[in-house]
């Protein structure tokens, strides 16, 4: 199939190059002054097509294909600009450019984007879509503008860039999406950090569900943005940040734009995704669908899935904006079980289980608006629904993977467990952002509240079938437990920027209200003999303030120094201490956890060919949740409790470097750069009875360096990942040698993986073809104590892909 696939993207590459028609861009840019602006880089939307002023603001940038663009003028410090252009074939177009980078002139900018280097990573301007980012850790990846495997929804590729990023690859393994984590916290299902689209919550609940069953397709997201540290007095107390994935837009020039792309790969991999949107009069509009379906790595391991979103926006007037937003989910996904240390070893592509299954239905509707009181304020609201459901219905892990799926004297299996969860929840987010001045002192007021109130009803432990298929029907017996969560959540906060000249200084306060309840029936098998059946009915309530403050100082208009510190919280709600799919006892005295984050660094452009972050990170924990490996009767198991106090400290740095540009700006050879993404993250436990181990899942290094060659319109990245060892648990059980049989816990080894990936893009067509983990590395990040495992869940091997996409 690969082969058919890539004899056909070469009959189309030669028949589409012959017809390639190229033109023009050159211009000057200048500020509000008339003054040349040097070294600003001006990009042509969604391309890789960019020029860099020189010192009389002149700028030039040859080989674009005819067409209608979008022009961004970019500098650190300043309001980006983007101006619609027209190039025309054989013909020079010039554009001239005024930088608008006082408050008070606004009105003549059209968009306010934030700044991103060439080769798409940049960090968050001061403010953005009614948040305050000033003196925060930021980060910006602008996905059309790298080479990377976005189809499969390959996190390392995509968002290797970030320093310290950490990933469970476990998509294959059973779960719907791979994690992603920072500065040593738990990557599964990114439940220690908060997950957004379009700059609202994905998960079933904030605090009792965080985890994100639901990710949008990387191949539909056109930004990917991070914020760390303070982030937590405007978006809630939790320790990891914020993840916001934002996506794709139609164009704002035509009424319609549609979009094709169909990728293959090893594995009988197939991504089908279908795009429409456009702009027409006072509406703009959006839509995508895609269908990926593979027979997966391992046996046991296919998936099919759907997912869709459409969006419409109605600018009421100048001042108000309105839109609506549905996102849809639905998948059936195999799930091929753990393996023990011997059985990784000896070939990490087997699977025992053939009988379970997942499916993660998501619905979210989502209403966005935003109304201009001035020119100097606004106020936002996002609202969404999460109408969705978790539905597992698999063979009892409870004896870990070296217990056969047993076949009875009749000829038929034993019977599986049948688990189910439902979500509806309700989040509000009312933003008001506004300049002001007191004598010489410019400032920047933020003020908000978020609203949440959600239930989750969970059934577990129910008889299911003898079957092998998807089934999650009932036979001979009743749920073992029947319960009802509800959280509520109100949550106020306030910040103000104060501009001293070059430096800016940010206060902040979040007072968190959580009200957490849970009802129904639970089963205690604690005697298997004689288990015994309960009602609860119990209720809790956390009153939280939040403090904290951020400093940003200018050392030159392409270059900051910023720094902050703030309190984190993670109550303990009584959805945590019941979960599915876990065969860990948890202490029930489990207390929540408090502590603060902090941040210094130093990030920006220095001239046109090198962009930076270098930052220095420090983070406590008291009473640290997490797993102690104890021995019991029968053998090995896992105790959730709150360990001993915690600390996180370590360096995050990015630096790349465009080569070339370094001694010319000539086009006509290409832009060759690379990147180094390094984090040291040294997260110890410094009190109780593990004092001086390592936390669990983080590892101490984590590296990444990448070389990219751009000529027009072809790229090619070659990536190189190192993460060093892990431990599943507090203990560190495994440092001595140590197996344990389950596979539940243990070393988790460090690995080397390399990525290949290349794109060509022509007039309305482009060409990818990759290969991840080019080297066929076997290694895994990931060990489970029962879903969907239990075991090592081993990361994919060595796979291909090819995709064509057309935009009409």
């Amino acid at each position: 199939m690969i082969k058919r696939l890539l004899t056909a993207i070469s009959i189309c590459l030669l028949t589409i190059t012959a017809f390639a028609q190229t033109g023009t861009l050159k211009g000057k840019v200048t500020d509000s002054a008339g003054t040349p602006v040097e070294a600003v880089a001006v990009q042509i939307e969604n391309t890789k097509f960019i020029g860099i002023t020189d010192a009389k603001g002149n700028y030039k940038i040859g080989n674009i294909p005819a067409g209608n663009y979008s022009a961004l003028i970019e500098i650190v410090g300043a309001n980006t600009v983007e101006q619609k252009t027209a190039i025309t074939a054989n013909q020079t177009t010039v554009l001239n450019i005024t930088l608008q980078q006082k408050i008070n002139e606004l009105k003549k900018v059209d968009v306010i984007r934030p700044f991103v280097s060439g080769q798409g990573m940049g960090h968050m301007p001061e403010t953005y879509e009614g948040v305050n980012y000033s003196g925060l850790k930021t980060e910006v990846l602008v996905l059309d503008s790298l080479d990377a495997n976005k189809a499969q929804d390959n996190f390392r590729e995509t968002l290797g860039r970030l320093p310290g990023s950490n990933y469970s690859e476990t998509e294959g393994g059973g779960f719907p999406s791979n994690g992603v984590a920072f500065r040593g916290l738990i990557p599964t299902q990114s439940t220690e950090i908060q997950t957004r689209q379009n700059g609202y919550n994905l998960s079933g609940d904030v605090y009792g569900y965080p985890e994100s069953y639901y990710l949008p397709p990387l191949i539909a997201v056109s930004e990917i943005q991070v914020i760390r540290g303070e982030s937590s007095l405007q978006f809630g107390p939790q320790f990891g940040g914020v993840i916001n994935y934002v996506i794709k837009d139609g164009p704002l020039d035509k009424p319609w734009e549609f979009g094709l792309e169909q990728t293959a790969g090893s594995y009988d991999f197939v991504s089908d995704v279908l795009s429409g949107g456009g702009t027409y009069k006072k509406w703009h509009y959006y839509s995508f669908v895609q269908y990926k379906s593979t027979d997966g790595w391992r046996p046991n391991s296919d998936v099919k899935q759907v997912t869709g979103f459409a969006k419409v926006e109605y600018d009421a007037s100048d001042k108000f904006k309105i839109g609506l937003e549905y996102t849809l989910l639905r998948n059936m996904i195999h799930m091929p079980g753990g393996l023990t240390d011997a059985e990784f070893d000896q070939n990490p592509d087997q699977s025992f289980r053939t009988r379970n299954w997942l499916s993660s239905p998501w619905n979210l509707l989502a209403l966005t608006s935003t109304y201009k009181i001035s020119d100097n304020s606004s106020l936002t609201l996002k609202s969404v629904v999460n109408n969705s459901a978790r539905n597992l219905v698999w063979k009892n892990e409870d004896g870990g993977p070296q217990q056969p799926d047993t076949i009875t004297p009749s000829g038929t299996y034993t019977p599986r467990e049948v688990e189910r969860e439902s979500f509806l929840s309700v989040t509000n987010e009312l933003r008001f952002l506004t300049s002001w001045k007191l004598g010489s002192v410019k400032s920047t007021f933020n003020i908000g509240i978020r609203y949440f109130q959600g239930g989750m009803y969970r059934e577990e432990s129910g008889p299911g079938s003898t079957g092998t298929n998807f089934d999650l029907n009932l036979y001979g017996g009743t749920w073992g437990d029947s319960l009802y969560f509800t959280t509520t959540n109100i949550a106020p906060f306030v910040e103000n920027t104060f501009h001293f000249g070059k430096l800016s200084v940010t206060p902040g306060f979040r007072y968190e209200y959580i009200k957490s309840t849970a009802s129904g029936r639970v089963t205690d098998n604690s005697n298997p003999l004689v288990p015994d059946t309960f009602q609860t009915n119990v209720t809790r309530t956390w009153l939280i303030p939040l403090g904290g403050c951020a400093l940003q100082y200018k050392t030159s208009n392409f270059t900051n120094i910023y720094g902050n510190i703030v309190q984190a919280y993670e109550p303990t709600t009584y959805e945590n201490l019941t979960p599915i799919g876990t065969t860990a006892q948890i202490d029930q005295n489990l207390k929540d956890v408090s502590g603060f984050n902090s941040d210094l660094g130093w990030r920006g452009k220095a001239g046109r060919f090198i962009n930076f972050d270098i930052d220095a990170f420090y983070m406590t924990f008291d009473k640290e949740i997490g797993y102690e490996t104890l021995n019991g009767i029968s053998g090995h198991y896992q105790y959730e409790t709150n360990v001993g106090n915690s600390v996180h400290k370590g360096i995050e740095t990015y630096v790349e470097v465009h080569v070339f540009k370094i001694f010319s700006n000539n086009r006509k050879i290409g832009d060759f750069s690379f990147f180094n993404s390094y984090a040291y993250d040294d997260s110890r436990y410094v009190t109780g009875p593990y004092t001086g181990n390592m936390e669990e899942f983080a590892p101490a290094n984590i590296e990444r360096i990448g070389l990219n060659y751009s000529y027009k319109n072809f790229s090619v990245t070659a990536l190189y990942s190192y993460t060093s060892l892990t431990y599943a648990d507090a203990t560190n059980f495994g440092k001595d040698g140590e197996i344990d049989p389950s596979g539940e816990v243990g070393l988790m080894p460090a690995y080397h993986v390399v990525d290949l990936s290349s794109s060509y893009k022509i007039k309305h067509y482009a060409l990818q073809f990759g290969i991840s983990n080019l080297l066929n590395a076997k290694y895994f990040n990931f060990r489970t104590n029962e879903y969907p495992g239990p075991g090592i869940i081993p990361a994919p091997g060595i796979n291909f892909y090819a995709g064509i996409s057309a935009t009409f």
